[in-house]
């Protein structure tokens, strides 16, 4: 029983350069044989018809050679194989032309992004072979995750990446585009269990830390597609919120929370005012007050800075105390 060693398990394809000819030699040779066929046919019909077997050859040539041709626009790529050796691949543009037998894999380097949660559909063809629809993905769907606390909440990403290494984007996984879009809905599925949704102690959090968050999840991202031979140059959430099972009750926390922060402030304030109240009066000896006095003052001041609603003044016609 013989096993394979580590070394040869791990072996992944390094991308090479392949520098193909030029293209416009060749293609003046393939049409001057093509425009001489006519004239080398009638001459070996006419001289030496035993000719006409060389001219066939020539001709079969000719034709072969249609096929090495070879067209790459800007940000384009063609991952050249010989028989499924891998030969290189032609990044710069221009035409050439290479070996016919080659098979020419076109990858394209441009930027490309998606949303998170949506899905590819196959390109569909009828019996003939005609495209009757073509490869598309569908729009994103929120993904639903509970966070760090337990929260349900829906979440979704836009990631914006490339193709660096043709070489690994091709062979080293089976459909690129397809991981590219598994990879990064895990890697946000993960980085939101990690963290809660919000955070009243200044901890990172999704809602209030967008920038780190986002930082992370592009590493998050870019670990994950490592061996696809694709770059990661942006991840930003576009969605966030709580699940619609849970959305009112945490509206009613939020409201809650944000009642008391401002009833916090709004008796710190009073507190001031009162304080400044009775040592203005206590400065200017304006009147004097006895504790119980000073403490019902107090409790009327509080009671009018602090209501939520407008004080109804009462007139006094007796005297201070009474």
């Amino acid at each position: 029983m013989t096993t394979n060693s580590p070394k040869t398990q791990n072996r992944t394809v390094e991308e090479k350069a392949y520098r193909p000819s030029s293209g416009w030699p060749m293609l003046f040779v393939v049409l001057g044989t093509f425009l001489a066929l006519p004239f080398l046919i009638f001459l070996g019909a006419v001289s030496f018809p035993p000719a006409l077997f060389a001219v066939a050859i020539m001709a079969i040539v000719a034709f072969v050679c249609l096929f090495g041709f070879l067209a790459v626009q800007p940000n384009d790529a063609r991952v050249l194989l010989l028989f499924g050796d891998y030969q290189g691949t032609v990044t710069e543009s221009g035409f050439y032309w290479v070996n016919p037998f080659l098979s020419k894999k076109k990858v394209s380097l441009r930027v490309r992004n998606f949303e998170t949660g949506s899905t590819n559909v196959a390109e569909r063809k009828s019996e003939a072979g005609v495209v009757i629809q073509p490869k598309l993905r569908t729009s994103g769907r929120p993904s639903k995750v509970n966070d760090r606390d337990g929260n349900p909440i829906e979440i979704s990403a836009v990631v914006v990446w490339k193709v660096v290494n043709t070489a690994e984007a091709l062979f080293e996984v089976d459909d690129y585009e397809d991981f590219v879009g598994v990879q990064s809905e895990s890697a946000l599925r993960s980085l939101a269990s990690r963290y809660p949704y919000d955070s009243e102690d200044h901890q990172v959090s999704l809602r209030g830390s967008t920038e780190e968050i986002c930082d992370q999840l592009q590493i998050d991202i870019q670990d994950r597609l490592e061996k696809a031979g694709v770059e990661v140059i942006e991840a930003r959430i576009c969605h966030l919120a709580y699940a619609p099972e849970i959305a009112a009750a945490m509206l009613q926390r939020q409201q809650a929370g944000a009642v008391v922060a401002a009833r916090t402030k709004i008796v710190e304030g009073a507190v001031g005012m009162v304080q400044q109240a009775l040592e203005h009066l206590s400065r200017d000896k304006i009147v004097e007050l006895d504790d119980e006095r000073r403490a019902a003052m107090v409790s009327n001041l509080l009671v009018v800075l602090c209501s939520d609603r407008h004080a109804q003044p009462v007139v006094n016609t007796g005297t201070m105390y009474h």
